[in-house]
């Protein structure tokens, strides 16, 4: 099979869900990033596919002339390329991805949760009201940046406070590297501020809390109603679950959207070069402070407290950065304690049943 085919695919605004219109194959984001992975050798009867929902009974896939679902399988995700193996689905191999967004599992079995693959560009999402938290976006930047994906903050409810510039202004101090888009969700002008990212082939993904207006952005780009939404509860200003599976959606004439649930918990995890290049002040500082293993927490020639002194550094963003890099450094050394502790299993399993093969034999 040629990987670069036009070959005719279904199209959906939503997996498993419509009657569908063609599309063809580089309309599902197939490139020749992942075309060069396909050697002579590939069997032609193992088609490339791409995982466009995961459910709890499985993963729906899209190909050429496909559209089904095949069993679950802790090592794909949505955004995932397999070459499909008929025979055997579940050892479909994954291609190499362009970008992997992941986390620590939620709970205490010390495990890394595959999010989405495959991702061009971020939005992180959060409303103008008591949802916005600084430390949050930080989060999700570092988040990004570390799965190799282009992060844009967007603000939503733009339209409701009277001193926008303000909201702008806290969400550019995230990072000079990200831009940040202010607007209201509904109607066209998602369209129109996202076009630059949203384009035909290319994956974007919607990231933030429940209730800051995902599904409803996520609608106001397809065109449609037809992603449920909810509002928000008064009290609070926080968000009610709406979406509740992760779920690639074709947009007519465009891009691939994620909507993805809302995480109450996003532990970071491997994520030292995300927080860095989240933290690039904070890292400039510390590389012209007088000692290389400085803490700043008041040696001499320090330059970050300089630049806390001079009002040039908020001491509450120095304050994230450590908690971020603390919070890492233990989650990090935690999961790679389990890898090594399923190493030494694995090879004690495999010890156990050579020798057991070998009591037979004698």
């Amino acid at each position: 099979m040629d990987p670069d085919d036009s070959a005719q695919l279904p199209n959906n605004a939503g997996a498993g869900s419509g009657s569908r219109d063609p599309m063809t194959l580089e309309a599902l984001g197939w490139e020749p990033f992942f075309a060069e992975q396909i050697g002579a050798e590939t069997p032609a009867d193992t088609p490339p596919v791409r995982v466009v929902a995961v459910h709890r009974s499985g993963l729906q896939i899209l190909g050429a002339g496909i559209d089904e679902a095949i069993p679950p399988r802790a090592d794909a995700t949505v955004g995932d390329w397999l070459l499909l193996d008929r025979a055997q689905p579940r050892a479909s191999p994954v291609l190499a991805r362009k970008s992997l967004v992941k986390r620590r599992a939620p709970g205490t079995n010390r495990q890394v949760q595959l999010i989405a693959a495959n991702i061009d560009t971020a939005f992180v999402v959060t409303s103008c009201n008591q949802d916005f938290n600084l430390a949050r976006l930080e989060r999700y930047v570092a988040l990004a940046f570390e799965a190799g994906i282009t992060p844009v903050i967007v603000l939503t409810k733009a339209d409701l406070v009277p001193d926008l510039p303000t909201w702008i202004d806290a969400a550019r101090t995230v990072s000079e590297r990200v831009p940040v888009v202010a607007l209201d969700a509904r109607g066209d002008e998602p369209a129109t501020a996202l076009s630059a990212w949203c384009q035909p082939g290319r994956t974007v993904a919607f990231l933030g809390s429940s209730g800051v207006g995902k599904s409803t952005l996520t609608n106001a780009l397809a065109g449609t109603d037809a992603i449920a939404t909810q509002a928000i509860r008064e009290d609070d200003a926080k968000g009610r679950h709406t979406t509740t599976r992760r779920e690639l959606h074709l947009i007519p004439g465009g891009c691939l959207v994620l909507d993805t649930p809302g995480m109450r918990e996003l532990q970071l995890a491997d994520a030292e070069a995300g927080i860095a290049d989240t933290f690039e002040d904070i890292e400039a500082l510390s590389a012209q402070c007088r000692f290389g293993d400085c803490r700043h927490e008041g040696e001499p020639g320090c330059a970050v407290r300089a630049a806390i002194d001079n009002g040039r550094l908020d001491p509450a963003r120095l304050q994230r950065w450590r908690k971020l890099l603390a919070e890492d450094a233990f989650n990090s050394a935690s999961l790679a304690e389990r890898r090594t502790k399923e190493r030494a299993f694995g090879k004690m399993v495999r010890r156990t049943m050579k020798e057991s093969e070998s009591r037979r034999r004698s």
